[in-house]
C-alpha cells in the first residue's frame, strides 16, 4: 500500500507542463485551465484578499447564529434525518468531528491524485465565495494542503451525487483535521498528522457549520467533468487526424468533406471536423492516384464518409457539457448557504443532476466515436474491403497475423465503452431514512467517464497505428504531407513499419503515448496549422 495508486484516465495529453505558476482562488469562478493546472500539474494555490475578506464577513453571520436560542440547521442542529435535534454549545465541536469521521466511509480502490486535488480545489473555491460560513483558517488549510502536494486518500465508492460528494469530501476534511491517510507529492503513504506537522500546517478544529460546509458540494463530479472535457477536446482532434489517415490509406475520397456540403447542414462541430479532415488530407498524392475514371467506387462506407457527422456531434456535446461545467464553476454549492444579504437558508443546490446528465452524455459520445474508429481499423484488415492491401496488413499472411489481434484489443475496449455508456443518472437509490429520496449518481457517472476517456485514447491509437502501416504499404504512393508527418512522429514512439510479426503490445503502448501526450496532433498541426 506504500506505492502510489494506479492512475485512470488521460494525463497531460498536451505534453508535460513546465513550471506552473500559483493559482489564486477568489470570490469568482476558477477557469477550467486553472483547475487542470492545480489538479494535474501540481500548481500551488493562494487565496485572494477579497476572498479572505468575504470568508471573514460570512463567518461573522454564522457566529451570531451560533449564540441564538433558536435552532439553525447545520449550525446548532443535527444533519439530514437527524436535523430535528438541537445541539448544545458544548457538543458542537464534537458534532462537526463526528460528521466528518462518520461520513468518511469510502470503500474500494484509491481515487487518482488529480481527481482528489480537483475536488479539494473546487471545494476551496466555494469556501472562498463567502457563502458557506467557514472560518478563514479552515480555508487557508485547504490551500496549504494543495500547495504542499498533500493528497488525502479518497476511495472509489461512497458518493451518491446528492447532498454533495459526501464520502470523498469527508476524507479530505478528515485530512485537514489531521486524521486519516494521505499521500505526499512523491506518492509516499503516510498519516495526515505527520504530513501536516512536517509541512508546518496546523490541524483544523472544526467549529459550527464547518463540517457541513466542507462536505456538501458537487466538487468531485465537477472536477472529473472539467478534466474529461479538457481531454476530449484533444482526443476529438486526434480522431479527425486518425479518420483522415484511414480515409487516405483506404483509398477513400475527400470530396465529401467539402465545406459547401457541410454548410447545407450547419452543425458547428460537424463543419469543424470536416475542415480538419480535409486539411490533414490536403495535397495527398495517394488521394490523387485514384481520382480517375478507372475508379469505380461511387461512395465510401459510413465509417469513412460520415466521420464529421459523428465526430462533430461529439464535439457539440462536449461544448454543451462545457457550458454546464462553467455554470457549476461559478456556483457556491452548500446547504445551508449564507446569502449575500446575510440570511442562512436551506436549499437543494447540492443535487448533482445537471452535472450527472452531461457526464452520461459524454460517455455516450466517447463510445460512439470509438466504435466508428474501430470500424475503420477493421476495414484496413479485411482483404475484401481494404482495396489491395494484404490480409491483416501481415507481411506473410498465414505465417504472420499482422494487426489482427490489435483490432481484437480495440473491439474489447469499444465493447466496454458501450457498457460504460449506460447512464448512471437514472439509477437513484434513496438514502438517509428517505430524507434523501432522490440522488444523482453523478460521482458514478464521472468515474465511468474517466475509464471511457482513457479507452478512447487507446482505441484511436490503434487506428493511427493501423493506418500508418496501411499507408506505408501503399508505397511508392506518397501520403499527404500532414499524414506523412504523423507517420514519422509515430515511428519515434513505436515500430510502425510493415514487416514480420513482432511483440505488438509495446508498439500499441507507444502509439497510446503519442496520442495522449500530443505527439500525433502536433505532427499533423506542424503542416496544417492549428486544427479546429
Amino acid at each position: 500500500m506504500n506505492a502510489a495508486p494506479a492512475t485512470a484516465g488521460l494525463h497531460a495529453p498536451l505534453g508535460s507542463a513546465g513550471p506552473v505558476g500559483p493559482v489564486t482562488v477568489g470570490t469568482g469562478p476558477l477557469s477550467p485551465d486553472e483547475v487542470v493546472a492545480v489538479a494535474r500539474h501540481g500548481a500551488r494555490v493562494e487565496l485572494s484578499a477579497e476572498a479572505e475578506a468575504e470568508i471573514s464577513r460570512s463567518r461573522a453571520v454564522i457566529e451570531d447564529l451560533a449564540h441564538d436560542t433558536v435552532p439553525h440547521y447545520g449550525v446548532s442542529t443535527g444533519f439530514g434525518a437527524l436535523a430535528t435535534r438541537h445541539i448544545p454549545t458544548a457538543l458542537r465541536a464534537q458534532l462537526q468531528r463526528s460528521l466528518v469521521r462518520s461520513h468518511a466511509a469510502g470503500a474500494g480502490p484509491e481515487v487518482e491524485r488529480e481527481v482528489v486535488r480537483a475536488l479539494m480545489l473546487l471545494r476551496l473555491s466555494t469556501l472562498a465565495t463567502g457563502r458557506t460560513g467557514v472560518r478563514l483558517e479552515t480555508a487557508r488549510a485547504y490551500a496549504a494542503l494543495l500547495s504542499a502536494g498533500i493528497t488525502p486518500v479518497v476511495h472509489e465508492y461512497g458518493s451518491l451525487g446528492c447532498s454533495g460528494d459526501l464520502a470523498p469530501l469527508s476524507h479530505c476534511a478528515l485530512a485537514v483535521m489531521g486524521e486519516g491517510p494521505v499521500r505526499l507529492a512523491d506518492g509516499t503513504l503516510t498519516d495526515a498528522a505527520t504530513a501536516l506537522r512536517d509541512n508546518g500546517i496546523e490541524p483544523v478544529v472544526l467549529a459550527e457549520k464547518e463540517g457541513l460546509a466542507l462536505i456538501n458540494g458537487t466538487d468531485g463530479m465537477l472536477g472529473m467533468l472539467v478534466l474529461a472535457i479538457h481531454d476530449l477536446r484533444h482526443l476529438l482532434k486526434v480522431a479527425d487526424v486518425s479518420a483522415a489517415m484511414s480515409v487516405e490509406g483506404l483509398l477513400g475520397t475527400d470530396d465529401v468533406f467539402a465545406a459547401d456540403l457541410h454548410a447545407l447542414r450547419p452543425q458547428v462541430g460537424q463543419g469543424a471536423s470536416a475542415a480538419n479532415i480535409l486539411a490533414v488530407m490536403a495535397n495527398s498524392p495517394m488521394r490523387e492516384s485514384h481520382r480517375t475514371e478507372e475508379c469505380t467506387r461511387v461512395q465510401d462506407a459510413y465509417s469513412l464518409r460520415c466521420a464529421p457527422q459523428v465526430h462533430g456531434g461529439a464535439r457539440d456535446t462536449v461544448e454543451h457539457a462545457a457550458r454546464v461545467a462553467a455554470a457549476e464553476l461559478a456556483s457556491a454549492v452548500d446547504n445551508p448557504v449564507v446569502t449575500p444579504d446575510g440570511r442562512v437558508e436551506s436549499n437543494g443546490n447540492f443535487h448533482g443532476a445537471p452535472v450527472a446528465y452531461v457526464l452520461d452524455f459524454l460517455a455516450i459520445v466517447a463510445a460512439d466515436v470509438a466504435s466508428m474508429a474501430e470500424r475503420r481499423t477493421d476495414r484496413f484488415l479485411d482483404q475484401s474491403r481494404n482495396h489491395g492491401l494484404p490480409p491483416f496488413l501481415a507481411d506473410d499472411p498465414g505465417v504472420d497475423s499482422g494487426l489482427m489481434i490489435a483490432q481484437y484489443t480495440q473491439a474489447a475496449m469499444v465493447s466496454e465503452m458501450k457498457r460504460l455508456a449506460v447512464p448512471a443518472s437514472v439509477d437513484s437509490i434513496p438514502s438517509s431514512a428517505m430524507q434523501e429520496d432522490h440522488v444523482s449518481m453523478g460521482w458514478s457517472g464521472a468515474r465511468k467517464l474517466r475509464r471511457s476517456v482513457d479507452a478512447l485514447g487507446r482505441v484511436l491509437a490503434i487506428e493511427v497505428l493501423t493506418a500508418a502501416r496501411g499507408i506505408q504499404l501503399r508505397a511508392p504512393l506518397e501520403p499527404a504531407p500532414a499524414t506523412g508527418a504523423v507517420v514519422a512522429a509515430l515511428a519515434a514512439r513505436a515500430n510502425v513499419a510493415p514487416g514480420p510479426d513482432r511483440f505488438l503490445a509495446p508498439d500499441i503502448e507507444g502509439a497510446c503515448a503519442a496520442v495522449t501526450d500530443g505527439v500525433v496532433l502536433a505532427a499533423a498541426e506542424s503542416v496544417t496549422g492549428p486544427l479546429r
